[in-house]
């Protein structure tokens, strides 16, 4: 079983063998391997039992790094970068051959970023390489946000769990790149659409939804499931055509008088977008685990950080990836 605790020394050798580690990052716990090399890519692969058509996001430690990583920096990421790294924002550039091909899904752009958790940063400068890292959860599952929800998921499958508490923002970075010199998004995240536009200065076209072609992480359809059934929409409308002693209730800040509250959750009483975020996957992992059939969630407002919460809502409910 997986041992818990903030020895960044003991990351940092674990990382140098090629084996893989659970870090902490401001958004979700990743599983972290050297990104350089092939055979411990593939073990995030394996671990995870993620497709390798899905690519991984590369951690680096500072800004000054990408030009190692990209021969080309867009101005408007560049700008981007500068504002919010280290932080929930992913960059999609053009990749060096120094970037493994399974990194990237065979793609010609890997995704790149500097987290916001003081333990990994620590842990990116300690060593000589950067750290694939997605979700630290096996394919589709829920997002990790302390190290518990890692061990009881991954514990029998890697050596160590880098505690860094409870994830900050709770929601995966948002993902940005340049198609010509459209400012595009592809994946909703902890950067919301309206501060990106602020800084960058001109409209983000939005296209997280899910294409043909995997572009960037995340834009598969089905992820961040729950194993139960989970239902989006009106709770109201689910409740008065399903059975309540079957249901778990997932609102934004309401009680629901036909279910007993305690197979209720409110991501935020005092309804805080970014109270929210940091309750979503914590919140979905224990009403998977009570003695109910279904959960029942409702869509939250649809701005800010709401678009991002509900891109995830919609979908864990379409159900888990195969």
């Amino acid at each position: 079983m997986a041992l818990i605790g903030t020895d960044i020394l003991k990351a940092a050798a674990i990382l140098k063998q090629n084996a893989l580690v659970a870090i902490p990052t401001e958004t979700v716990y990743g599983l972290a391997g050297n990104a350089l090399n092939a055979d411990a890519v593939t073990k995030i692969f394996e671990t995870k039992n993620r497709p390798s058509f899905d690519p991984l996001i590369v951690h680096i430690h500072q800004i000054d790094e990408v030009t190692k990583y990209t021969p080309q920096f867009h101005p408007t990421l560049a700008k981007l970068a500068e504002a919010f790294w280290p932080g929930p924002l992913t960059v999609l550039v053009p990749r060096r051959e120094i970037i493994p091909d399974l990194v990237c899904s065979g793609l010609p752009q890997v995704a790149l970023r500097v987290p916001a958790h003081p333990l990994t940063l620590a842990l990116l400068k300690s060593i000589d390489f950067p750290l694939a890292a997605p979700s630290a959860n096996p394919f589709g599952y829920i997002s990790p946000t302390m190290p518990q929800h890692v061990a009881a998921q991954l514990g029998d499958k890697i050596d160590y769990i880098l505690d860094g508490g409870p994830c900050r923002v709770g929601i995966e970075s948002s993902i940005v790149g340049m198609e010509d010199d459209e400012l595009c998004m592809y994946r909703l995240g902890g950067i919301s659409k309206e501060e990106i536009e602020q800084v960058a200065g001109q409209q983000v076209l939005i296209k997280s939804q899910v294409q043909e072609k995997v572009l960037a992480p995340g834009q598969l359809s089905s992820h961040y499931a729950p194993d139960k059934k989970m239902i989006l929409g009106d709770i109201a409308y689910w409740l008065a055509n399903t059975d309540p002693k079957e249901v778990g209730i997932l609102s934004f800040s309401k009680i629901y008088d036909e279910v007993e509250e305690s197979r209720q959750i409110q991501l935020s009483v005092k309804e805080d977008l970014r109270e929210a975020a940091q309750n979503l996957f914590a919140a979905l992992r224990i009403l998977d685990n009570m003695p109910v059939t279904t959960i029942l969630a409702e869509p939250l407002p649809d701005i800010g950080l709401g678009r991002a919460i509900n891109d995830r809502l919609k979908r864990a409910a379409v159900g888990k990836a195969d």
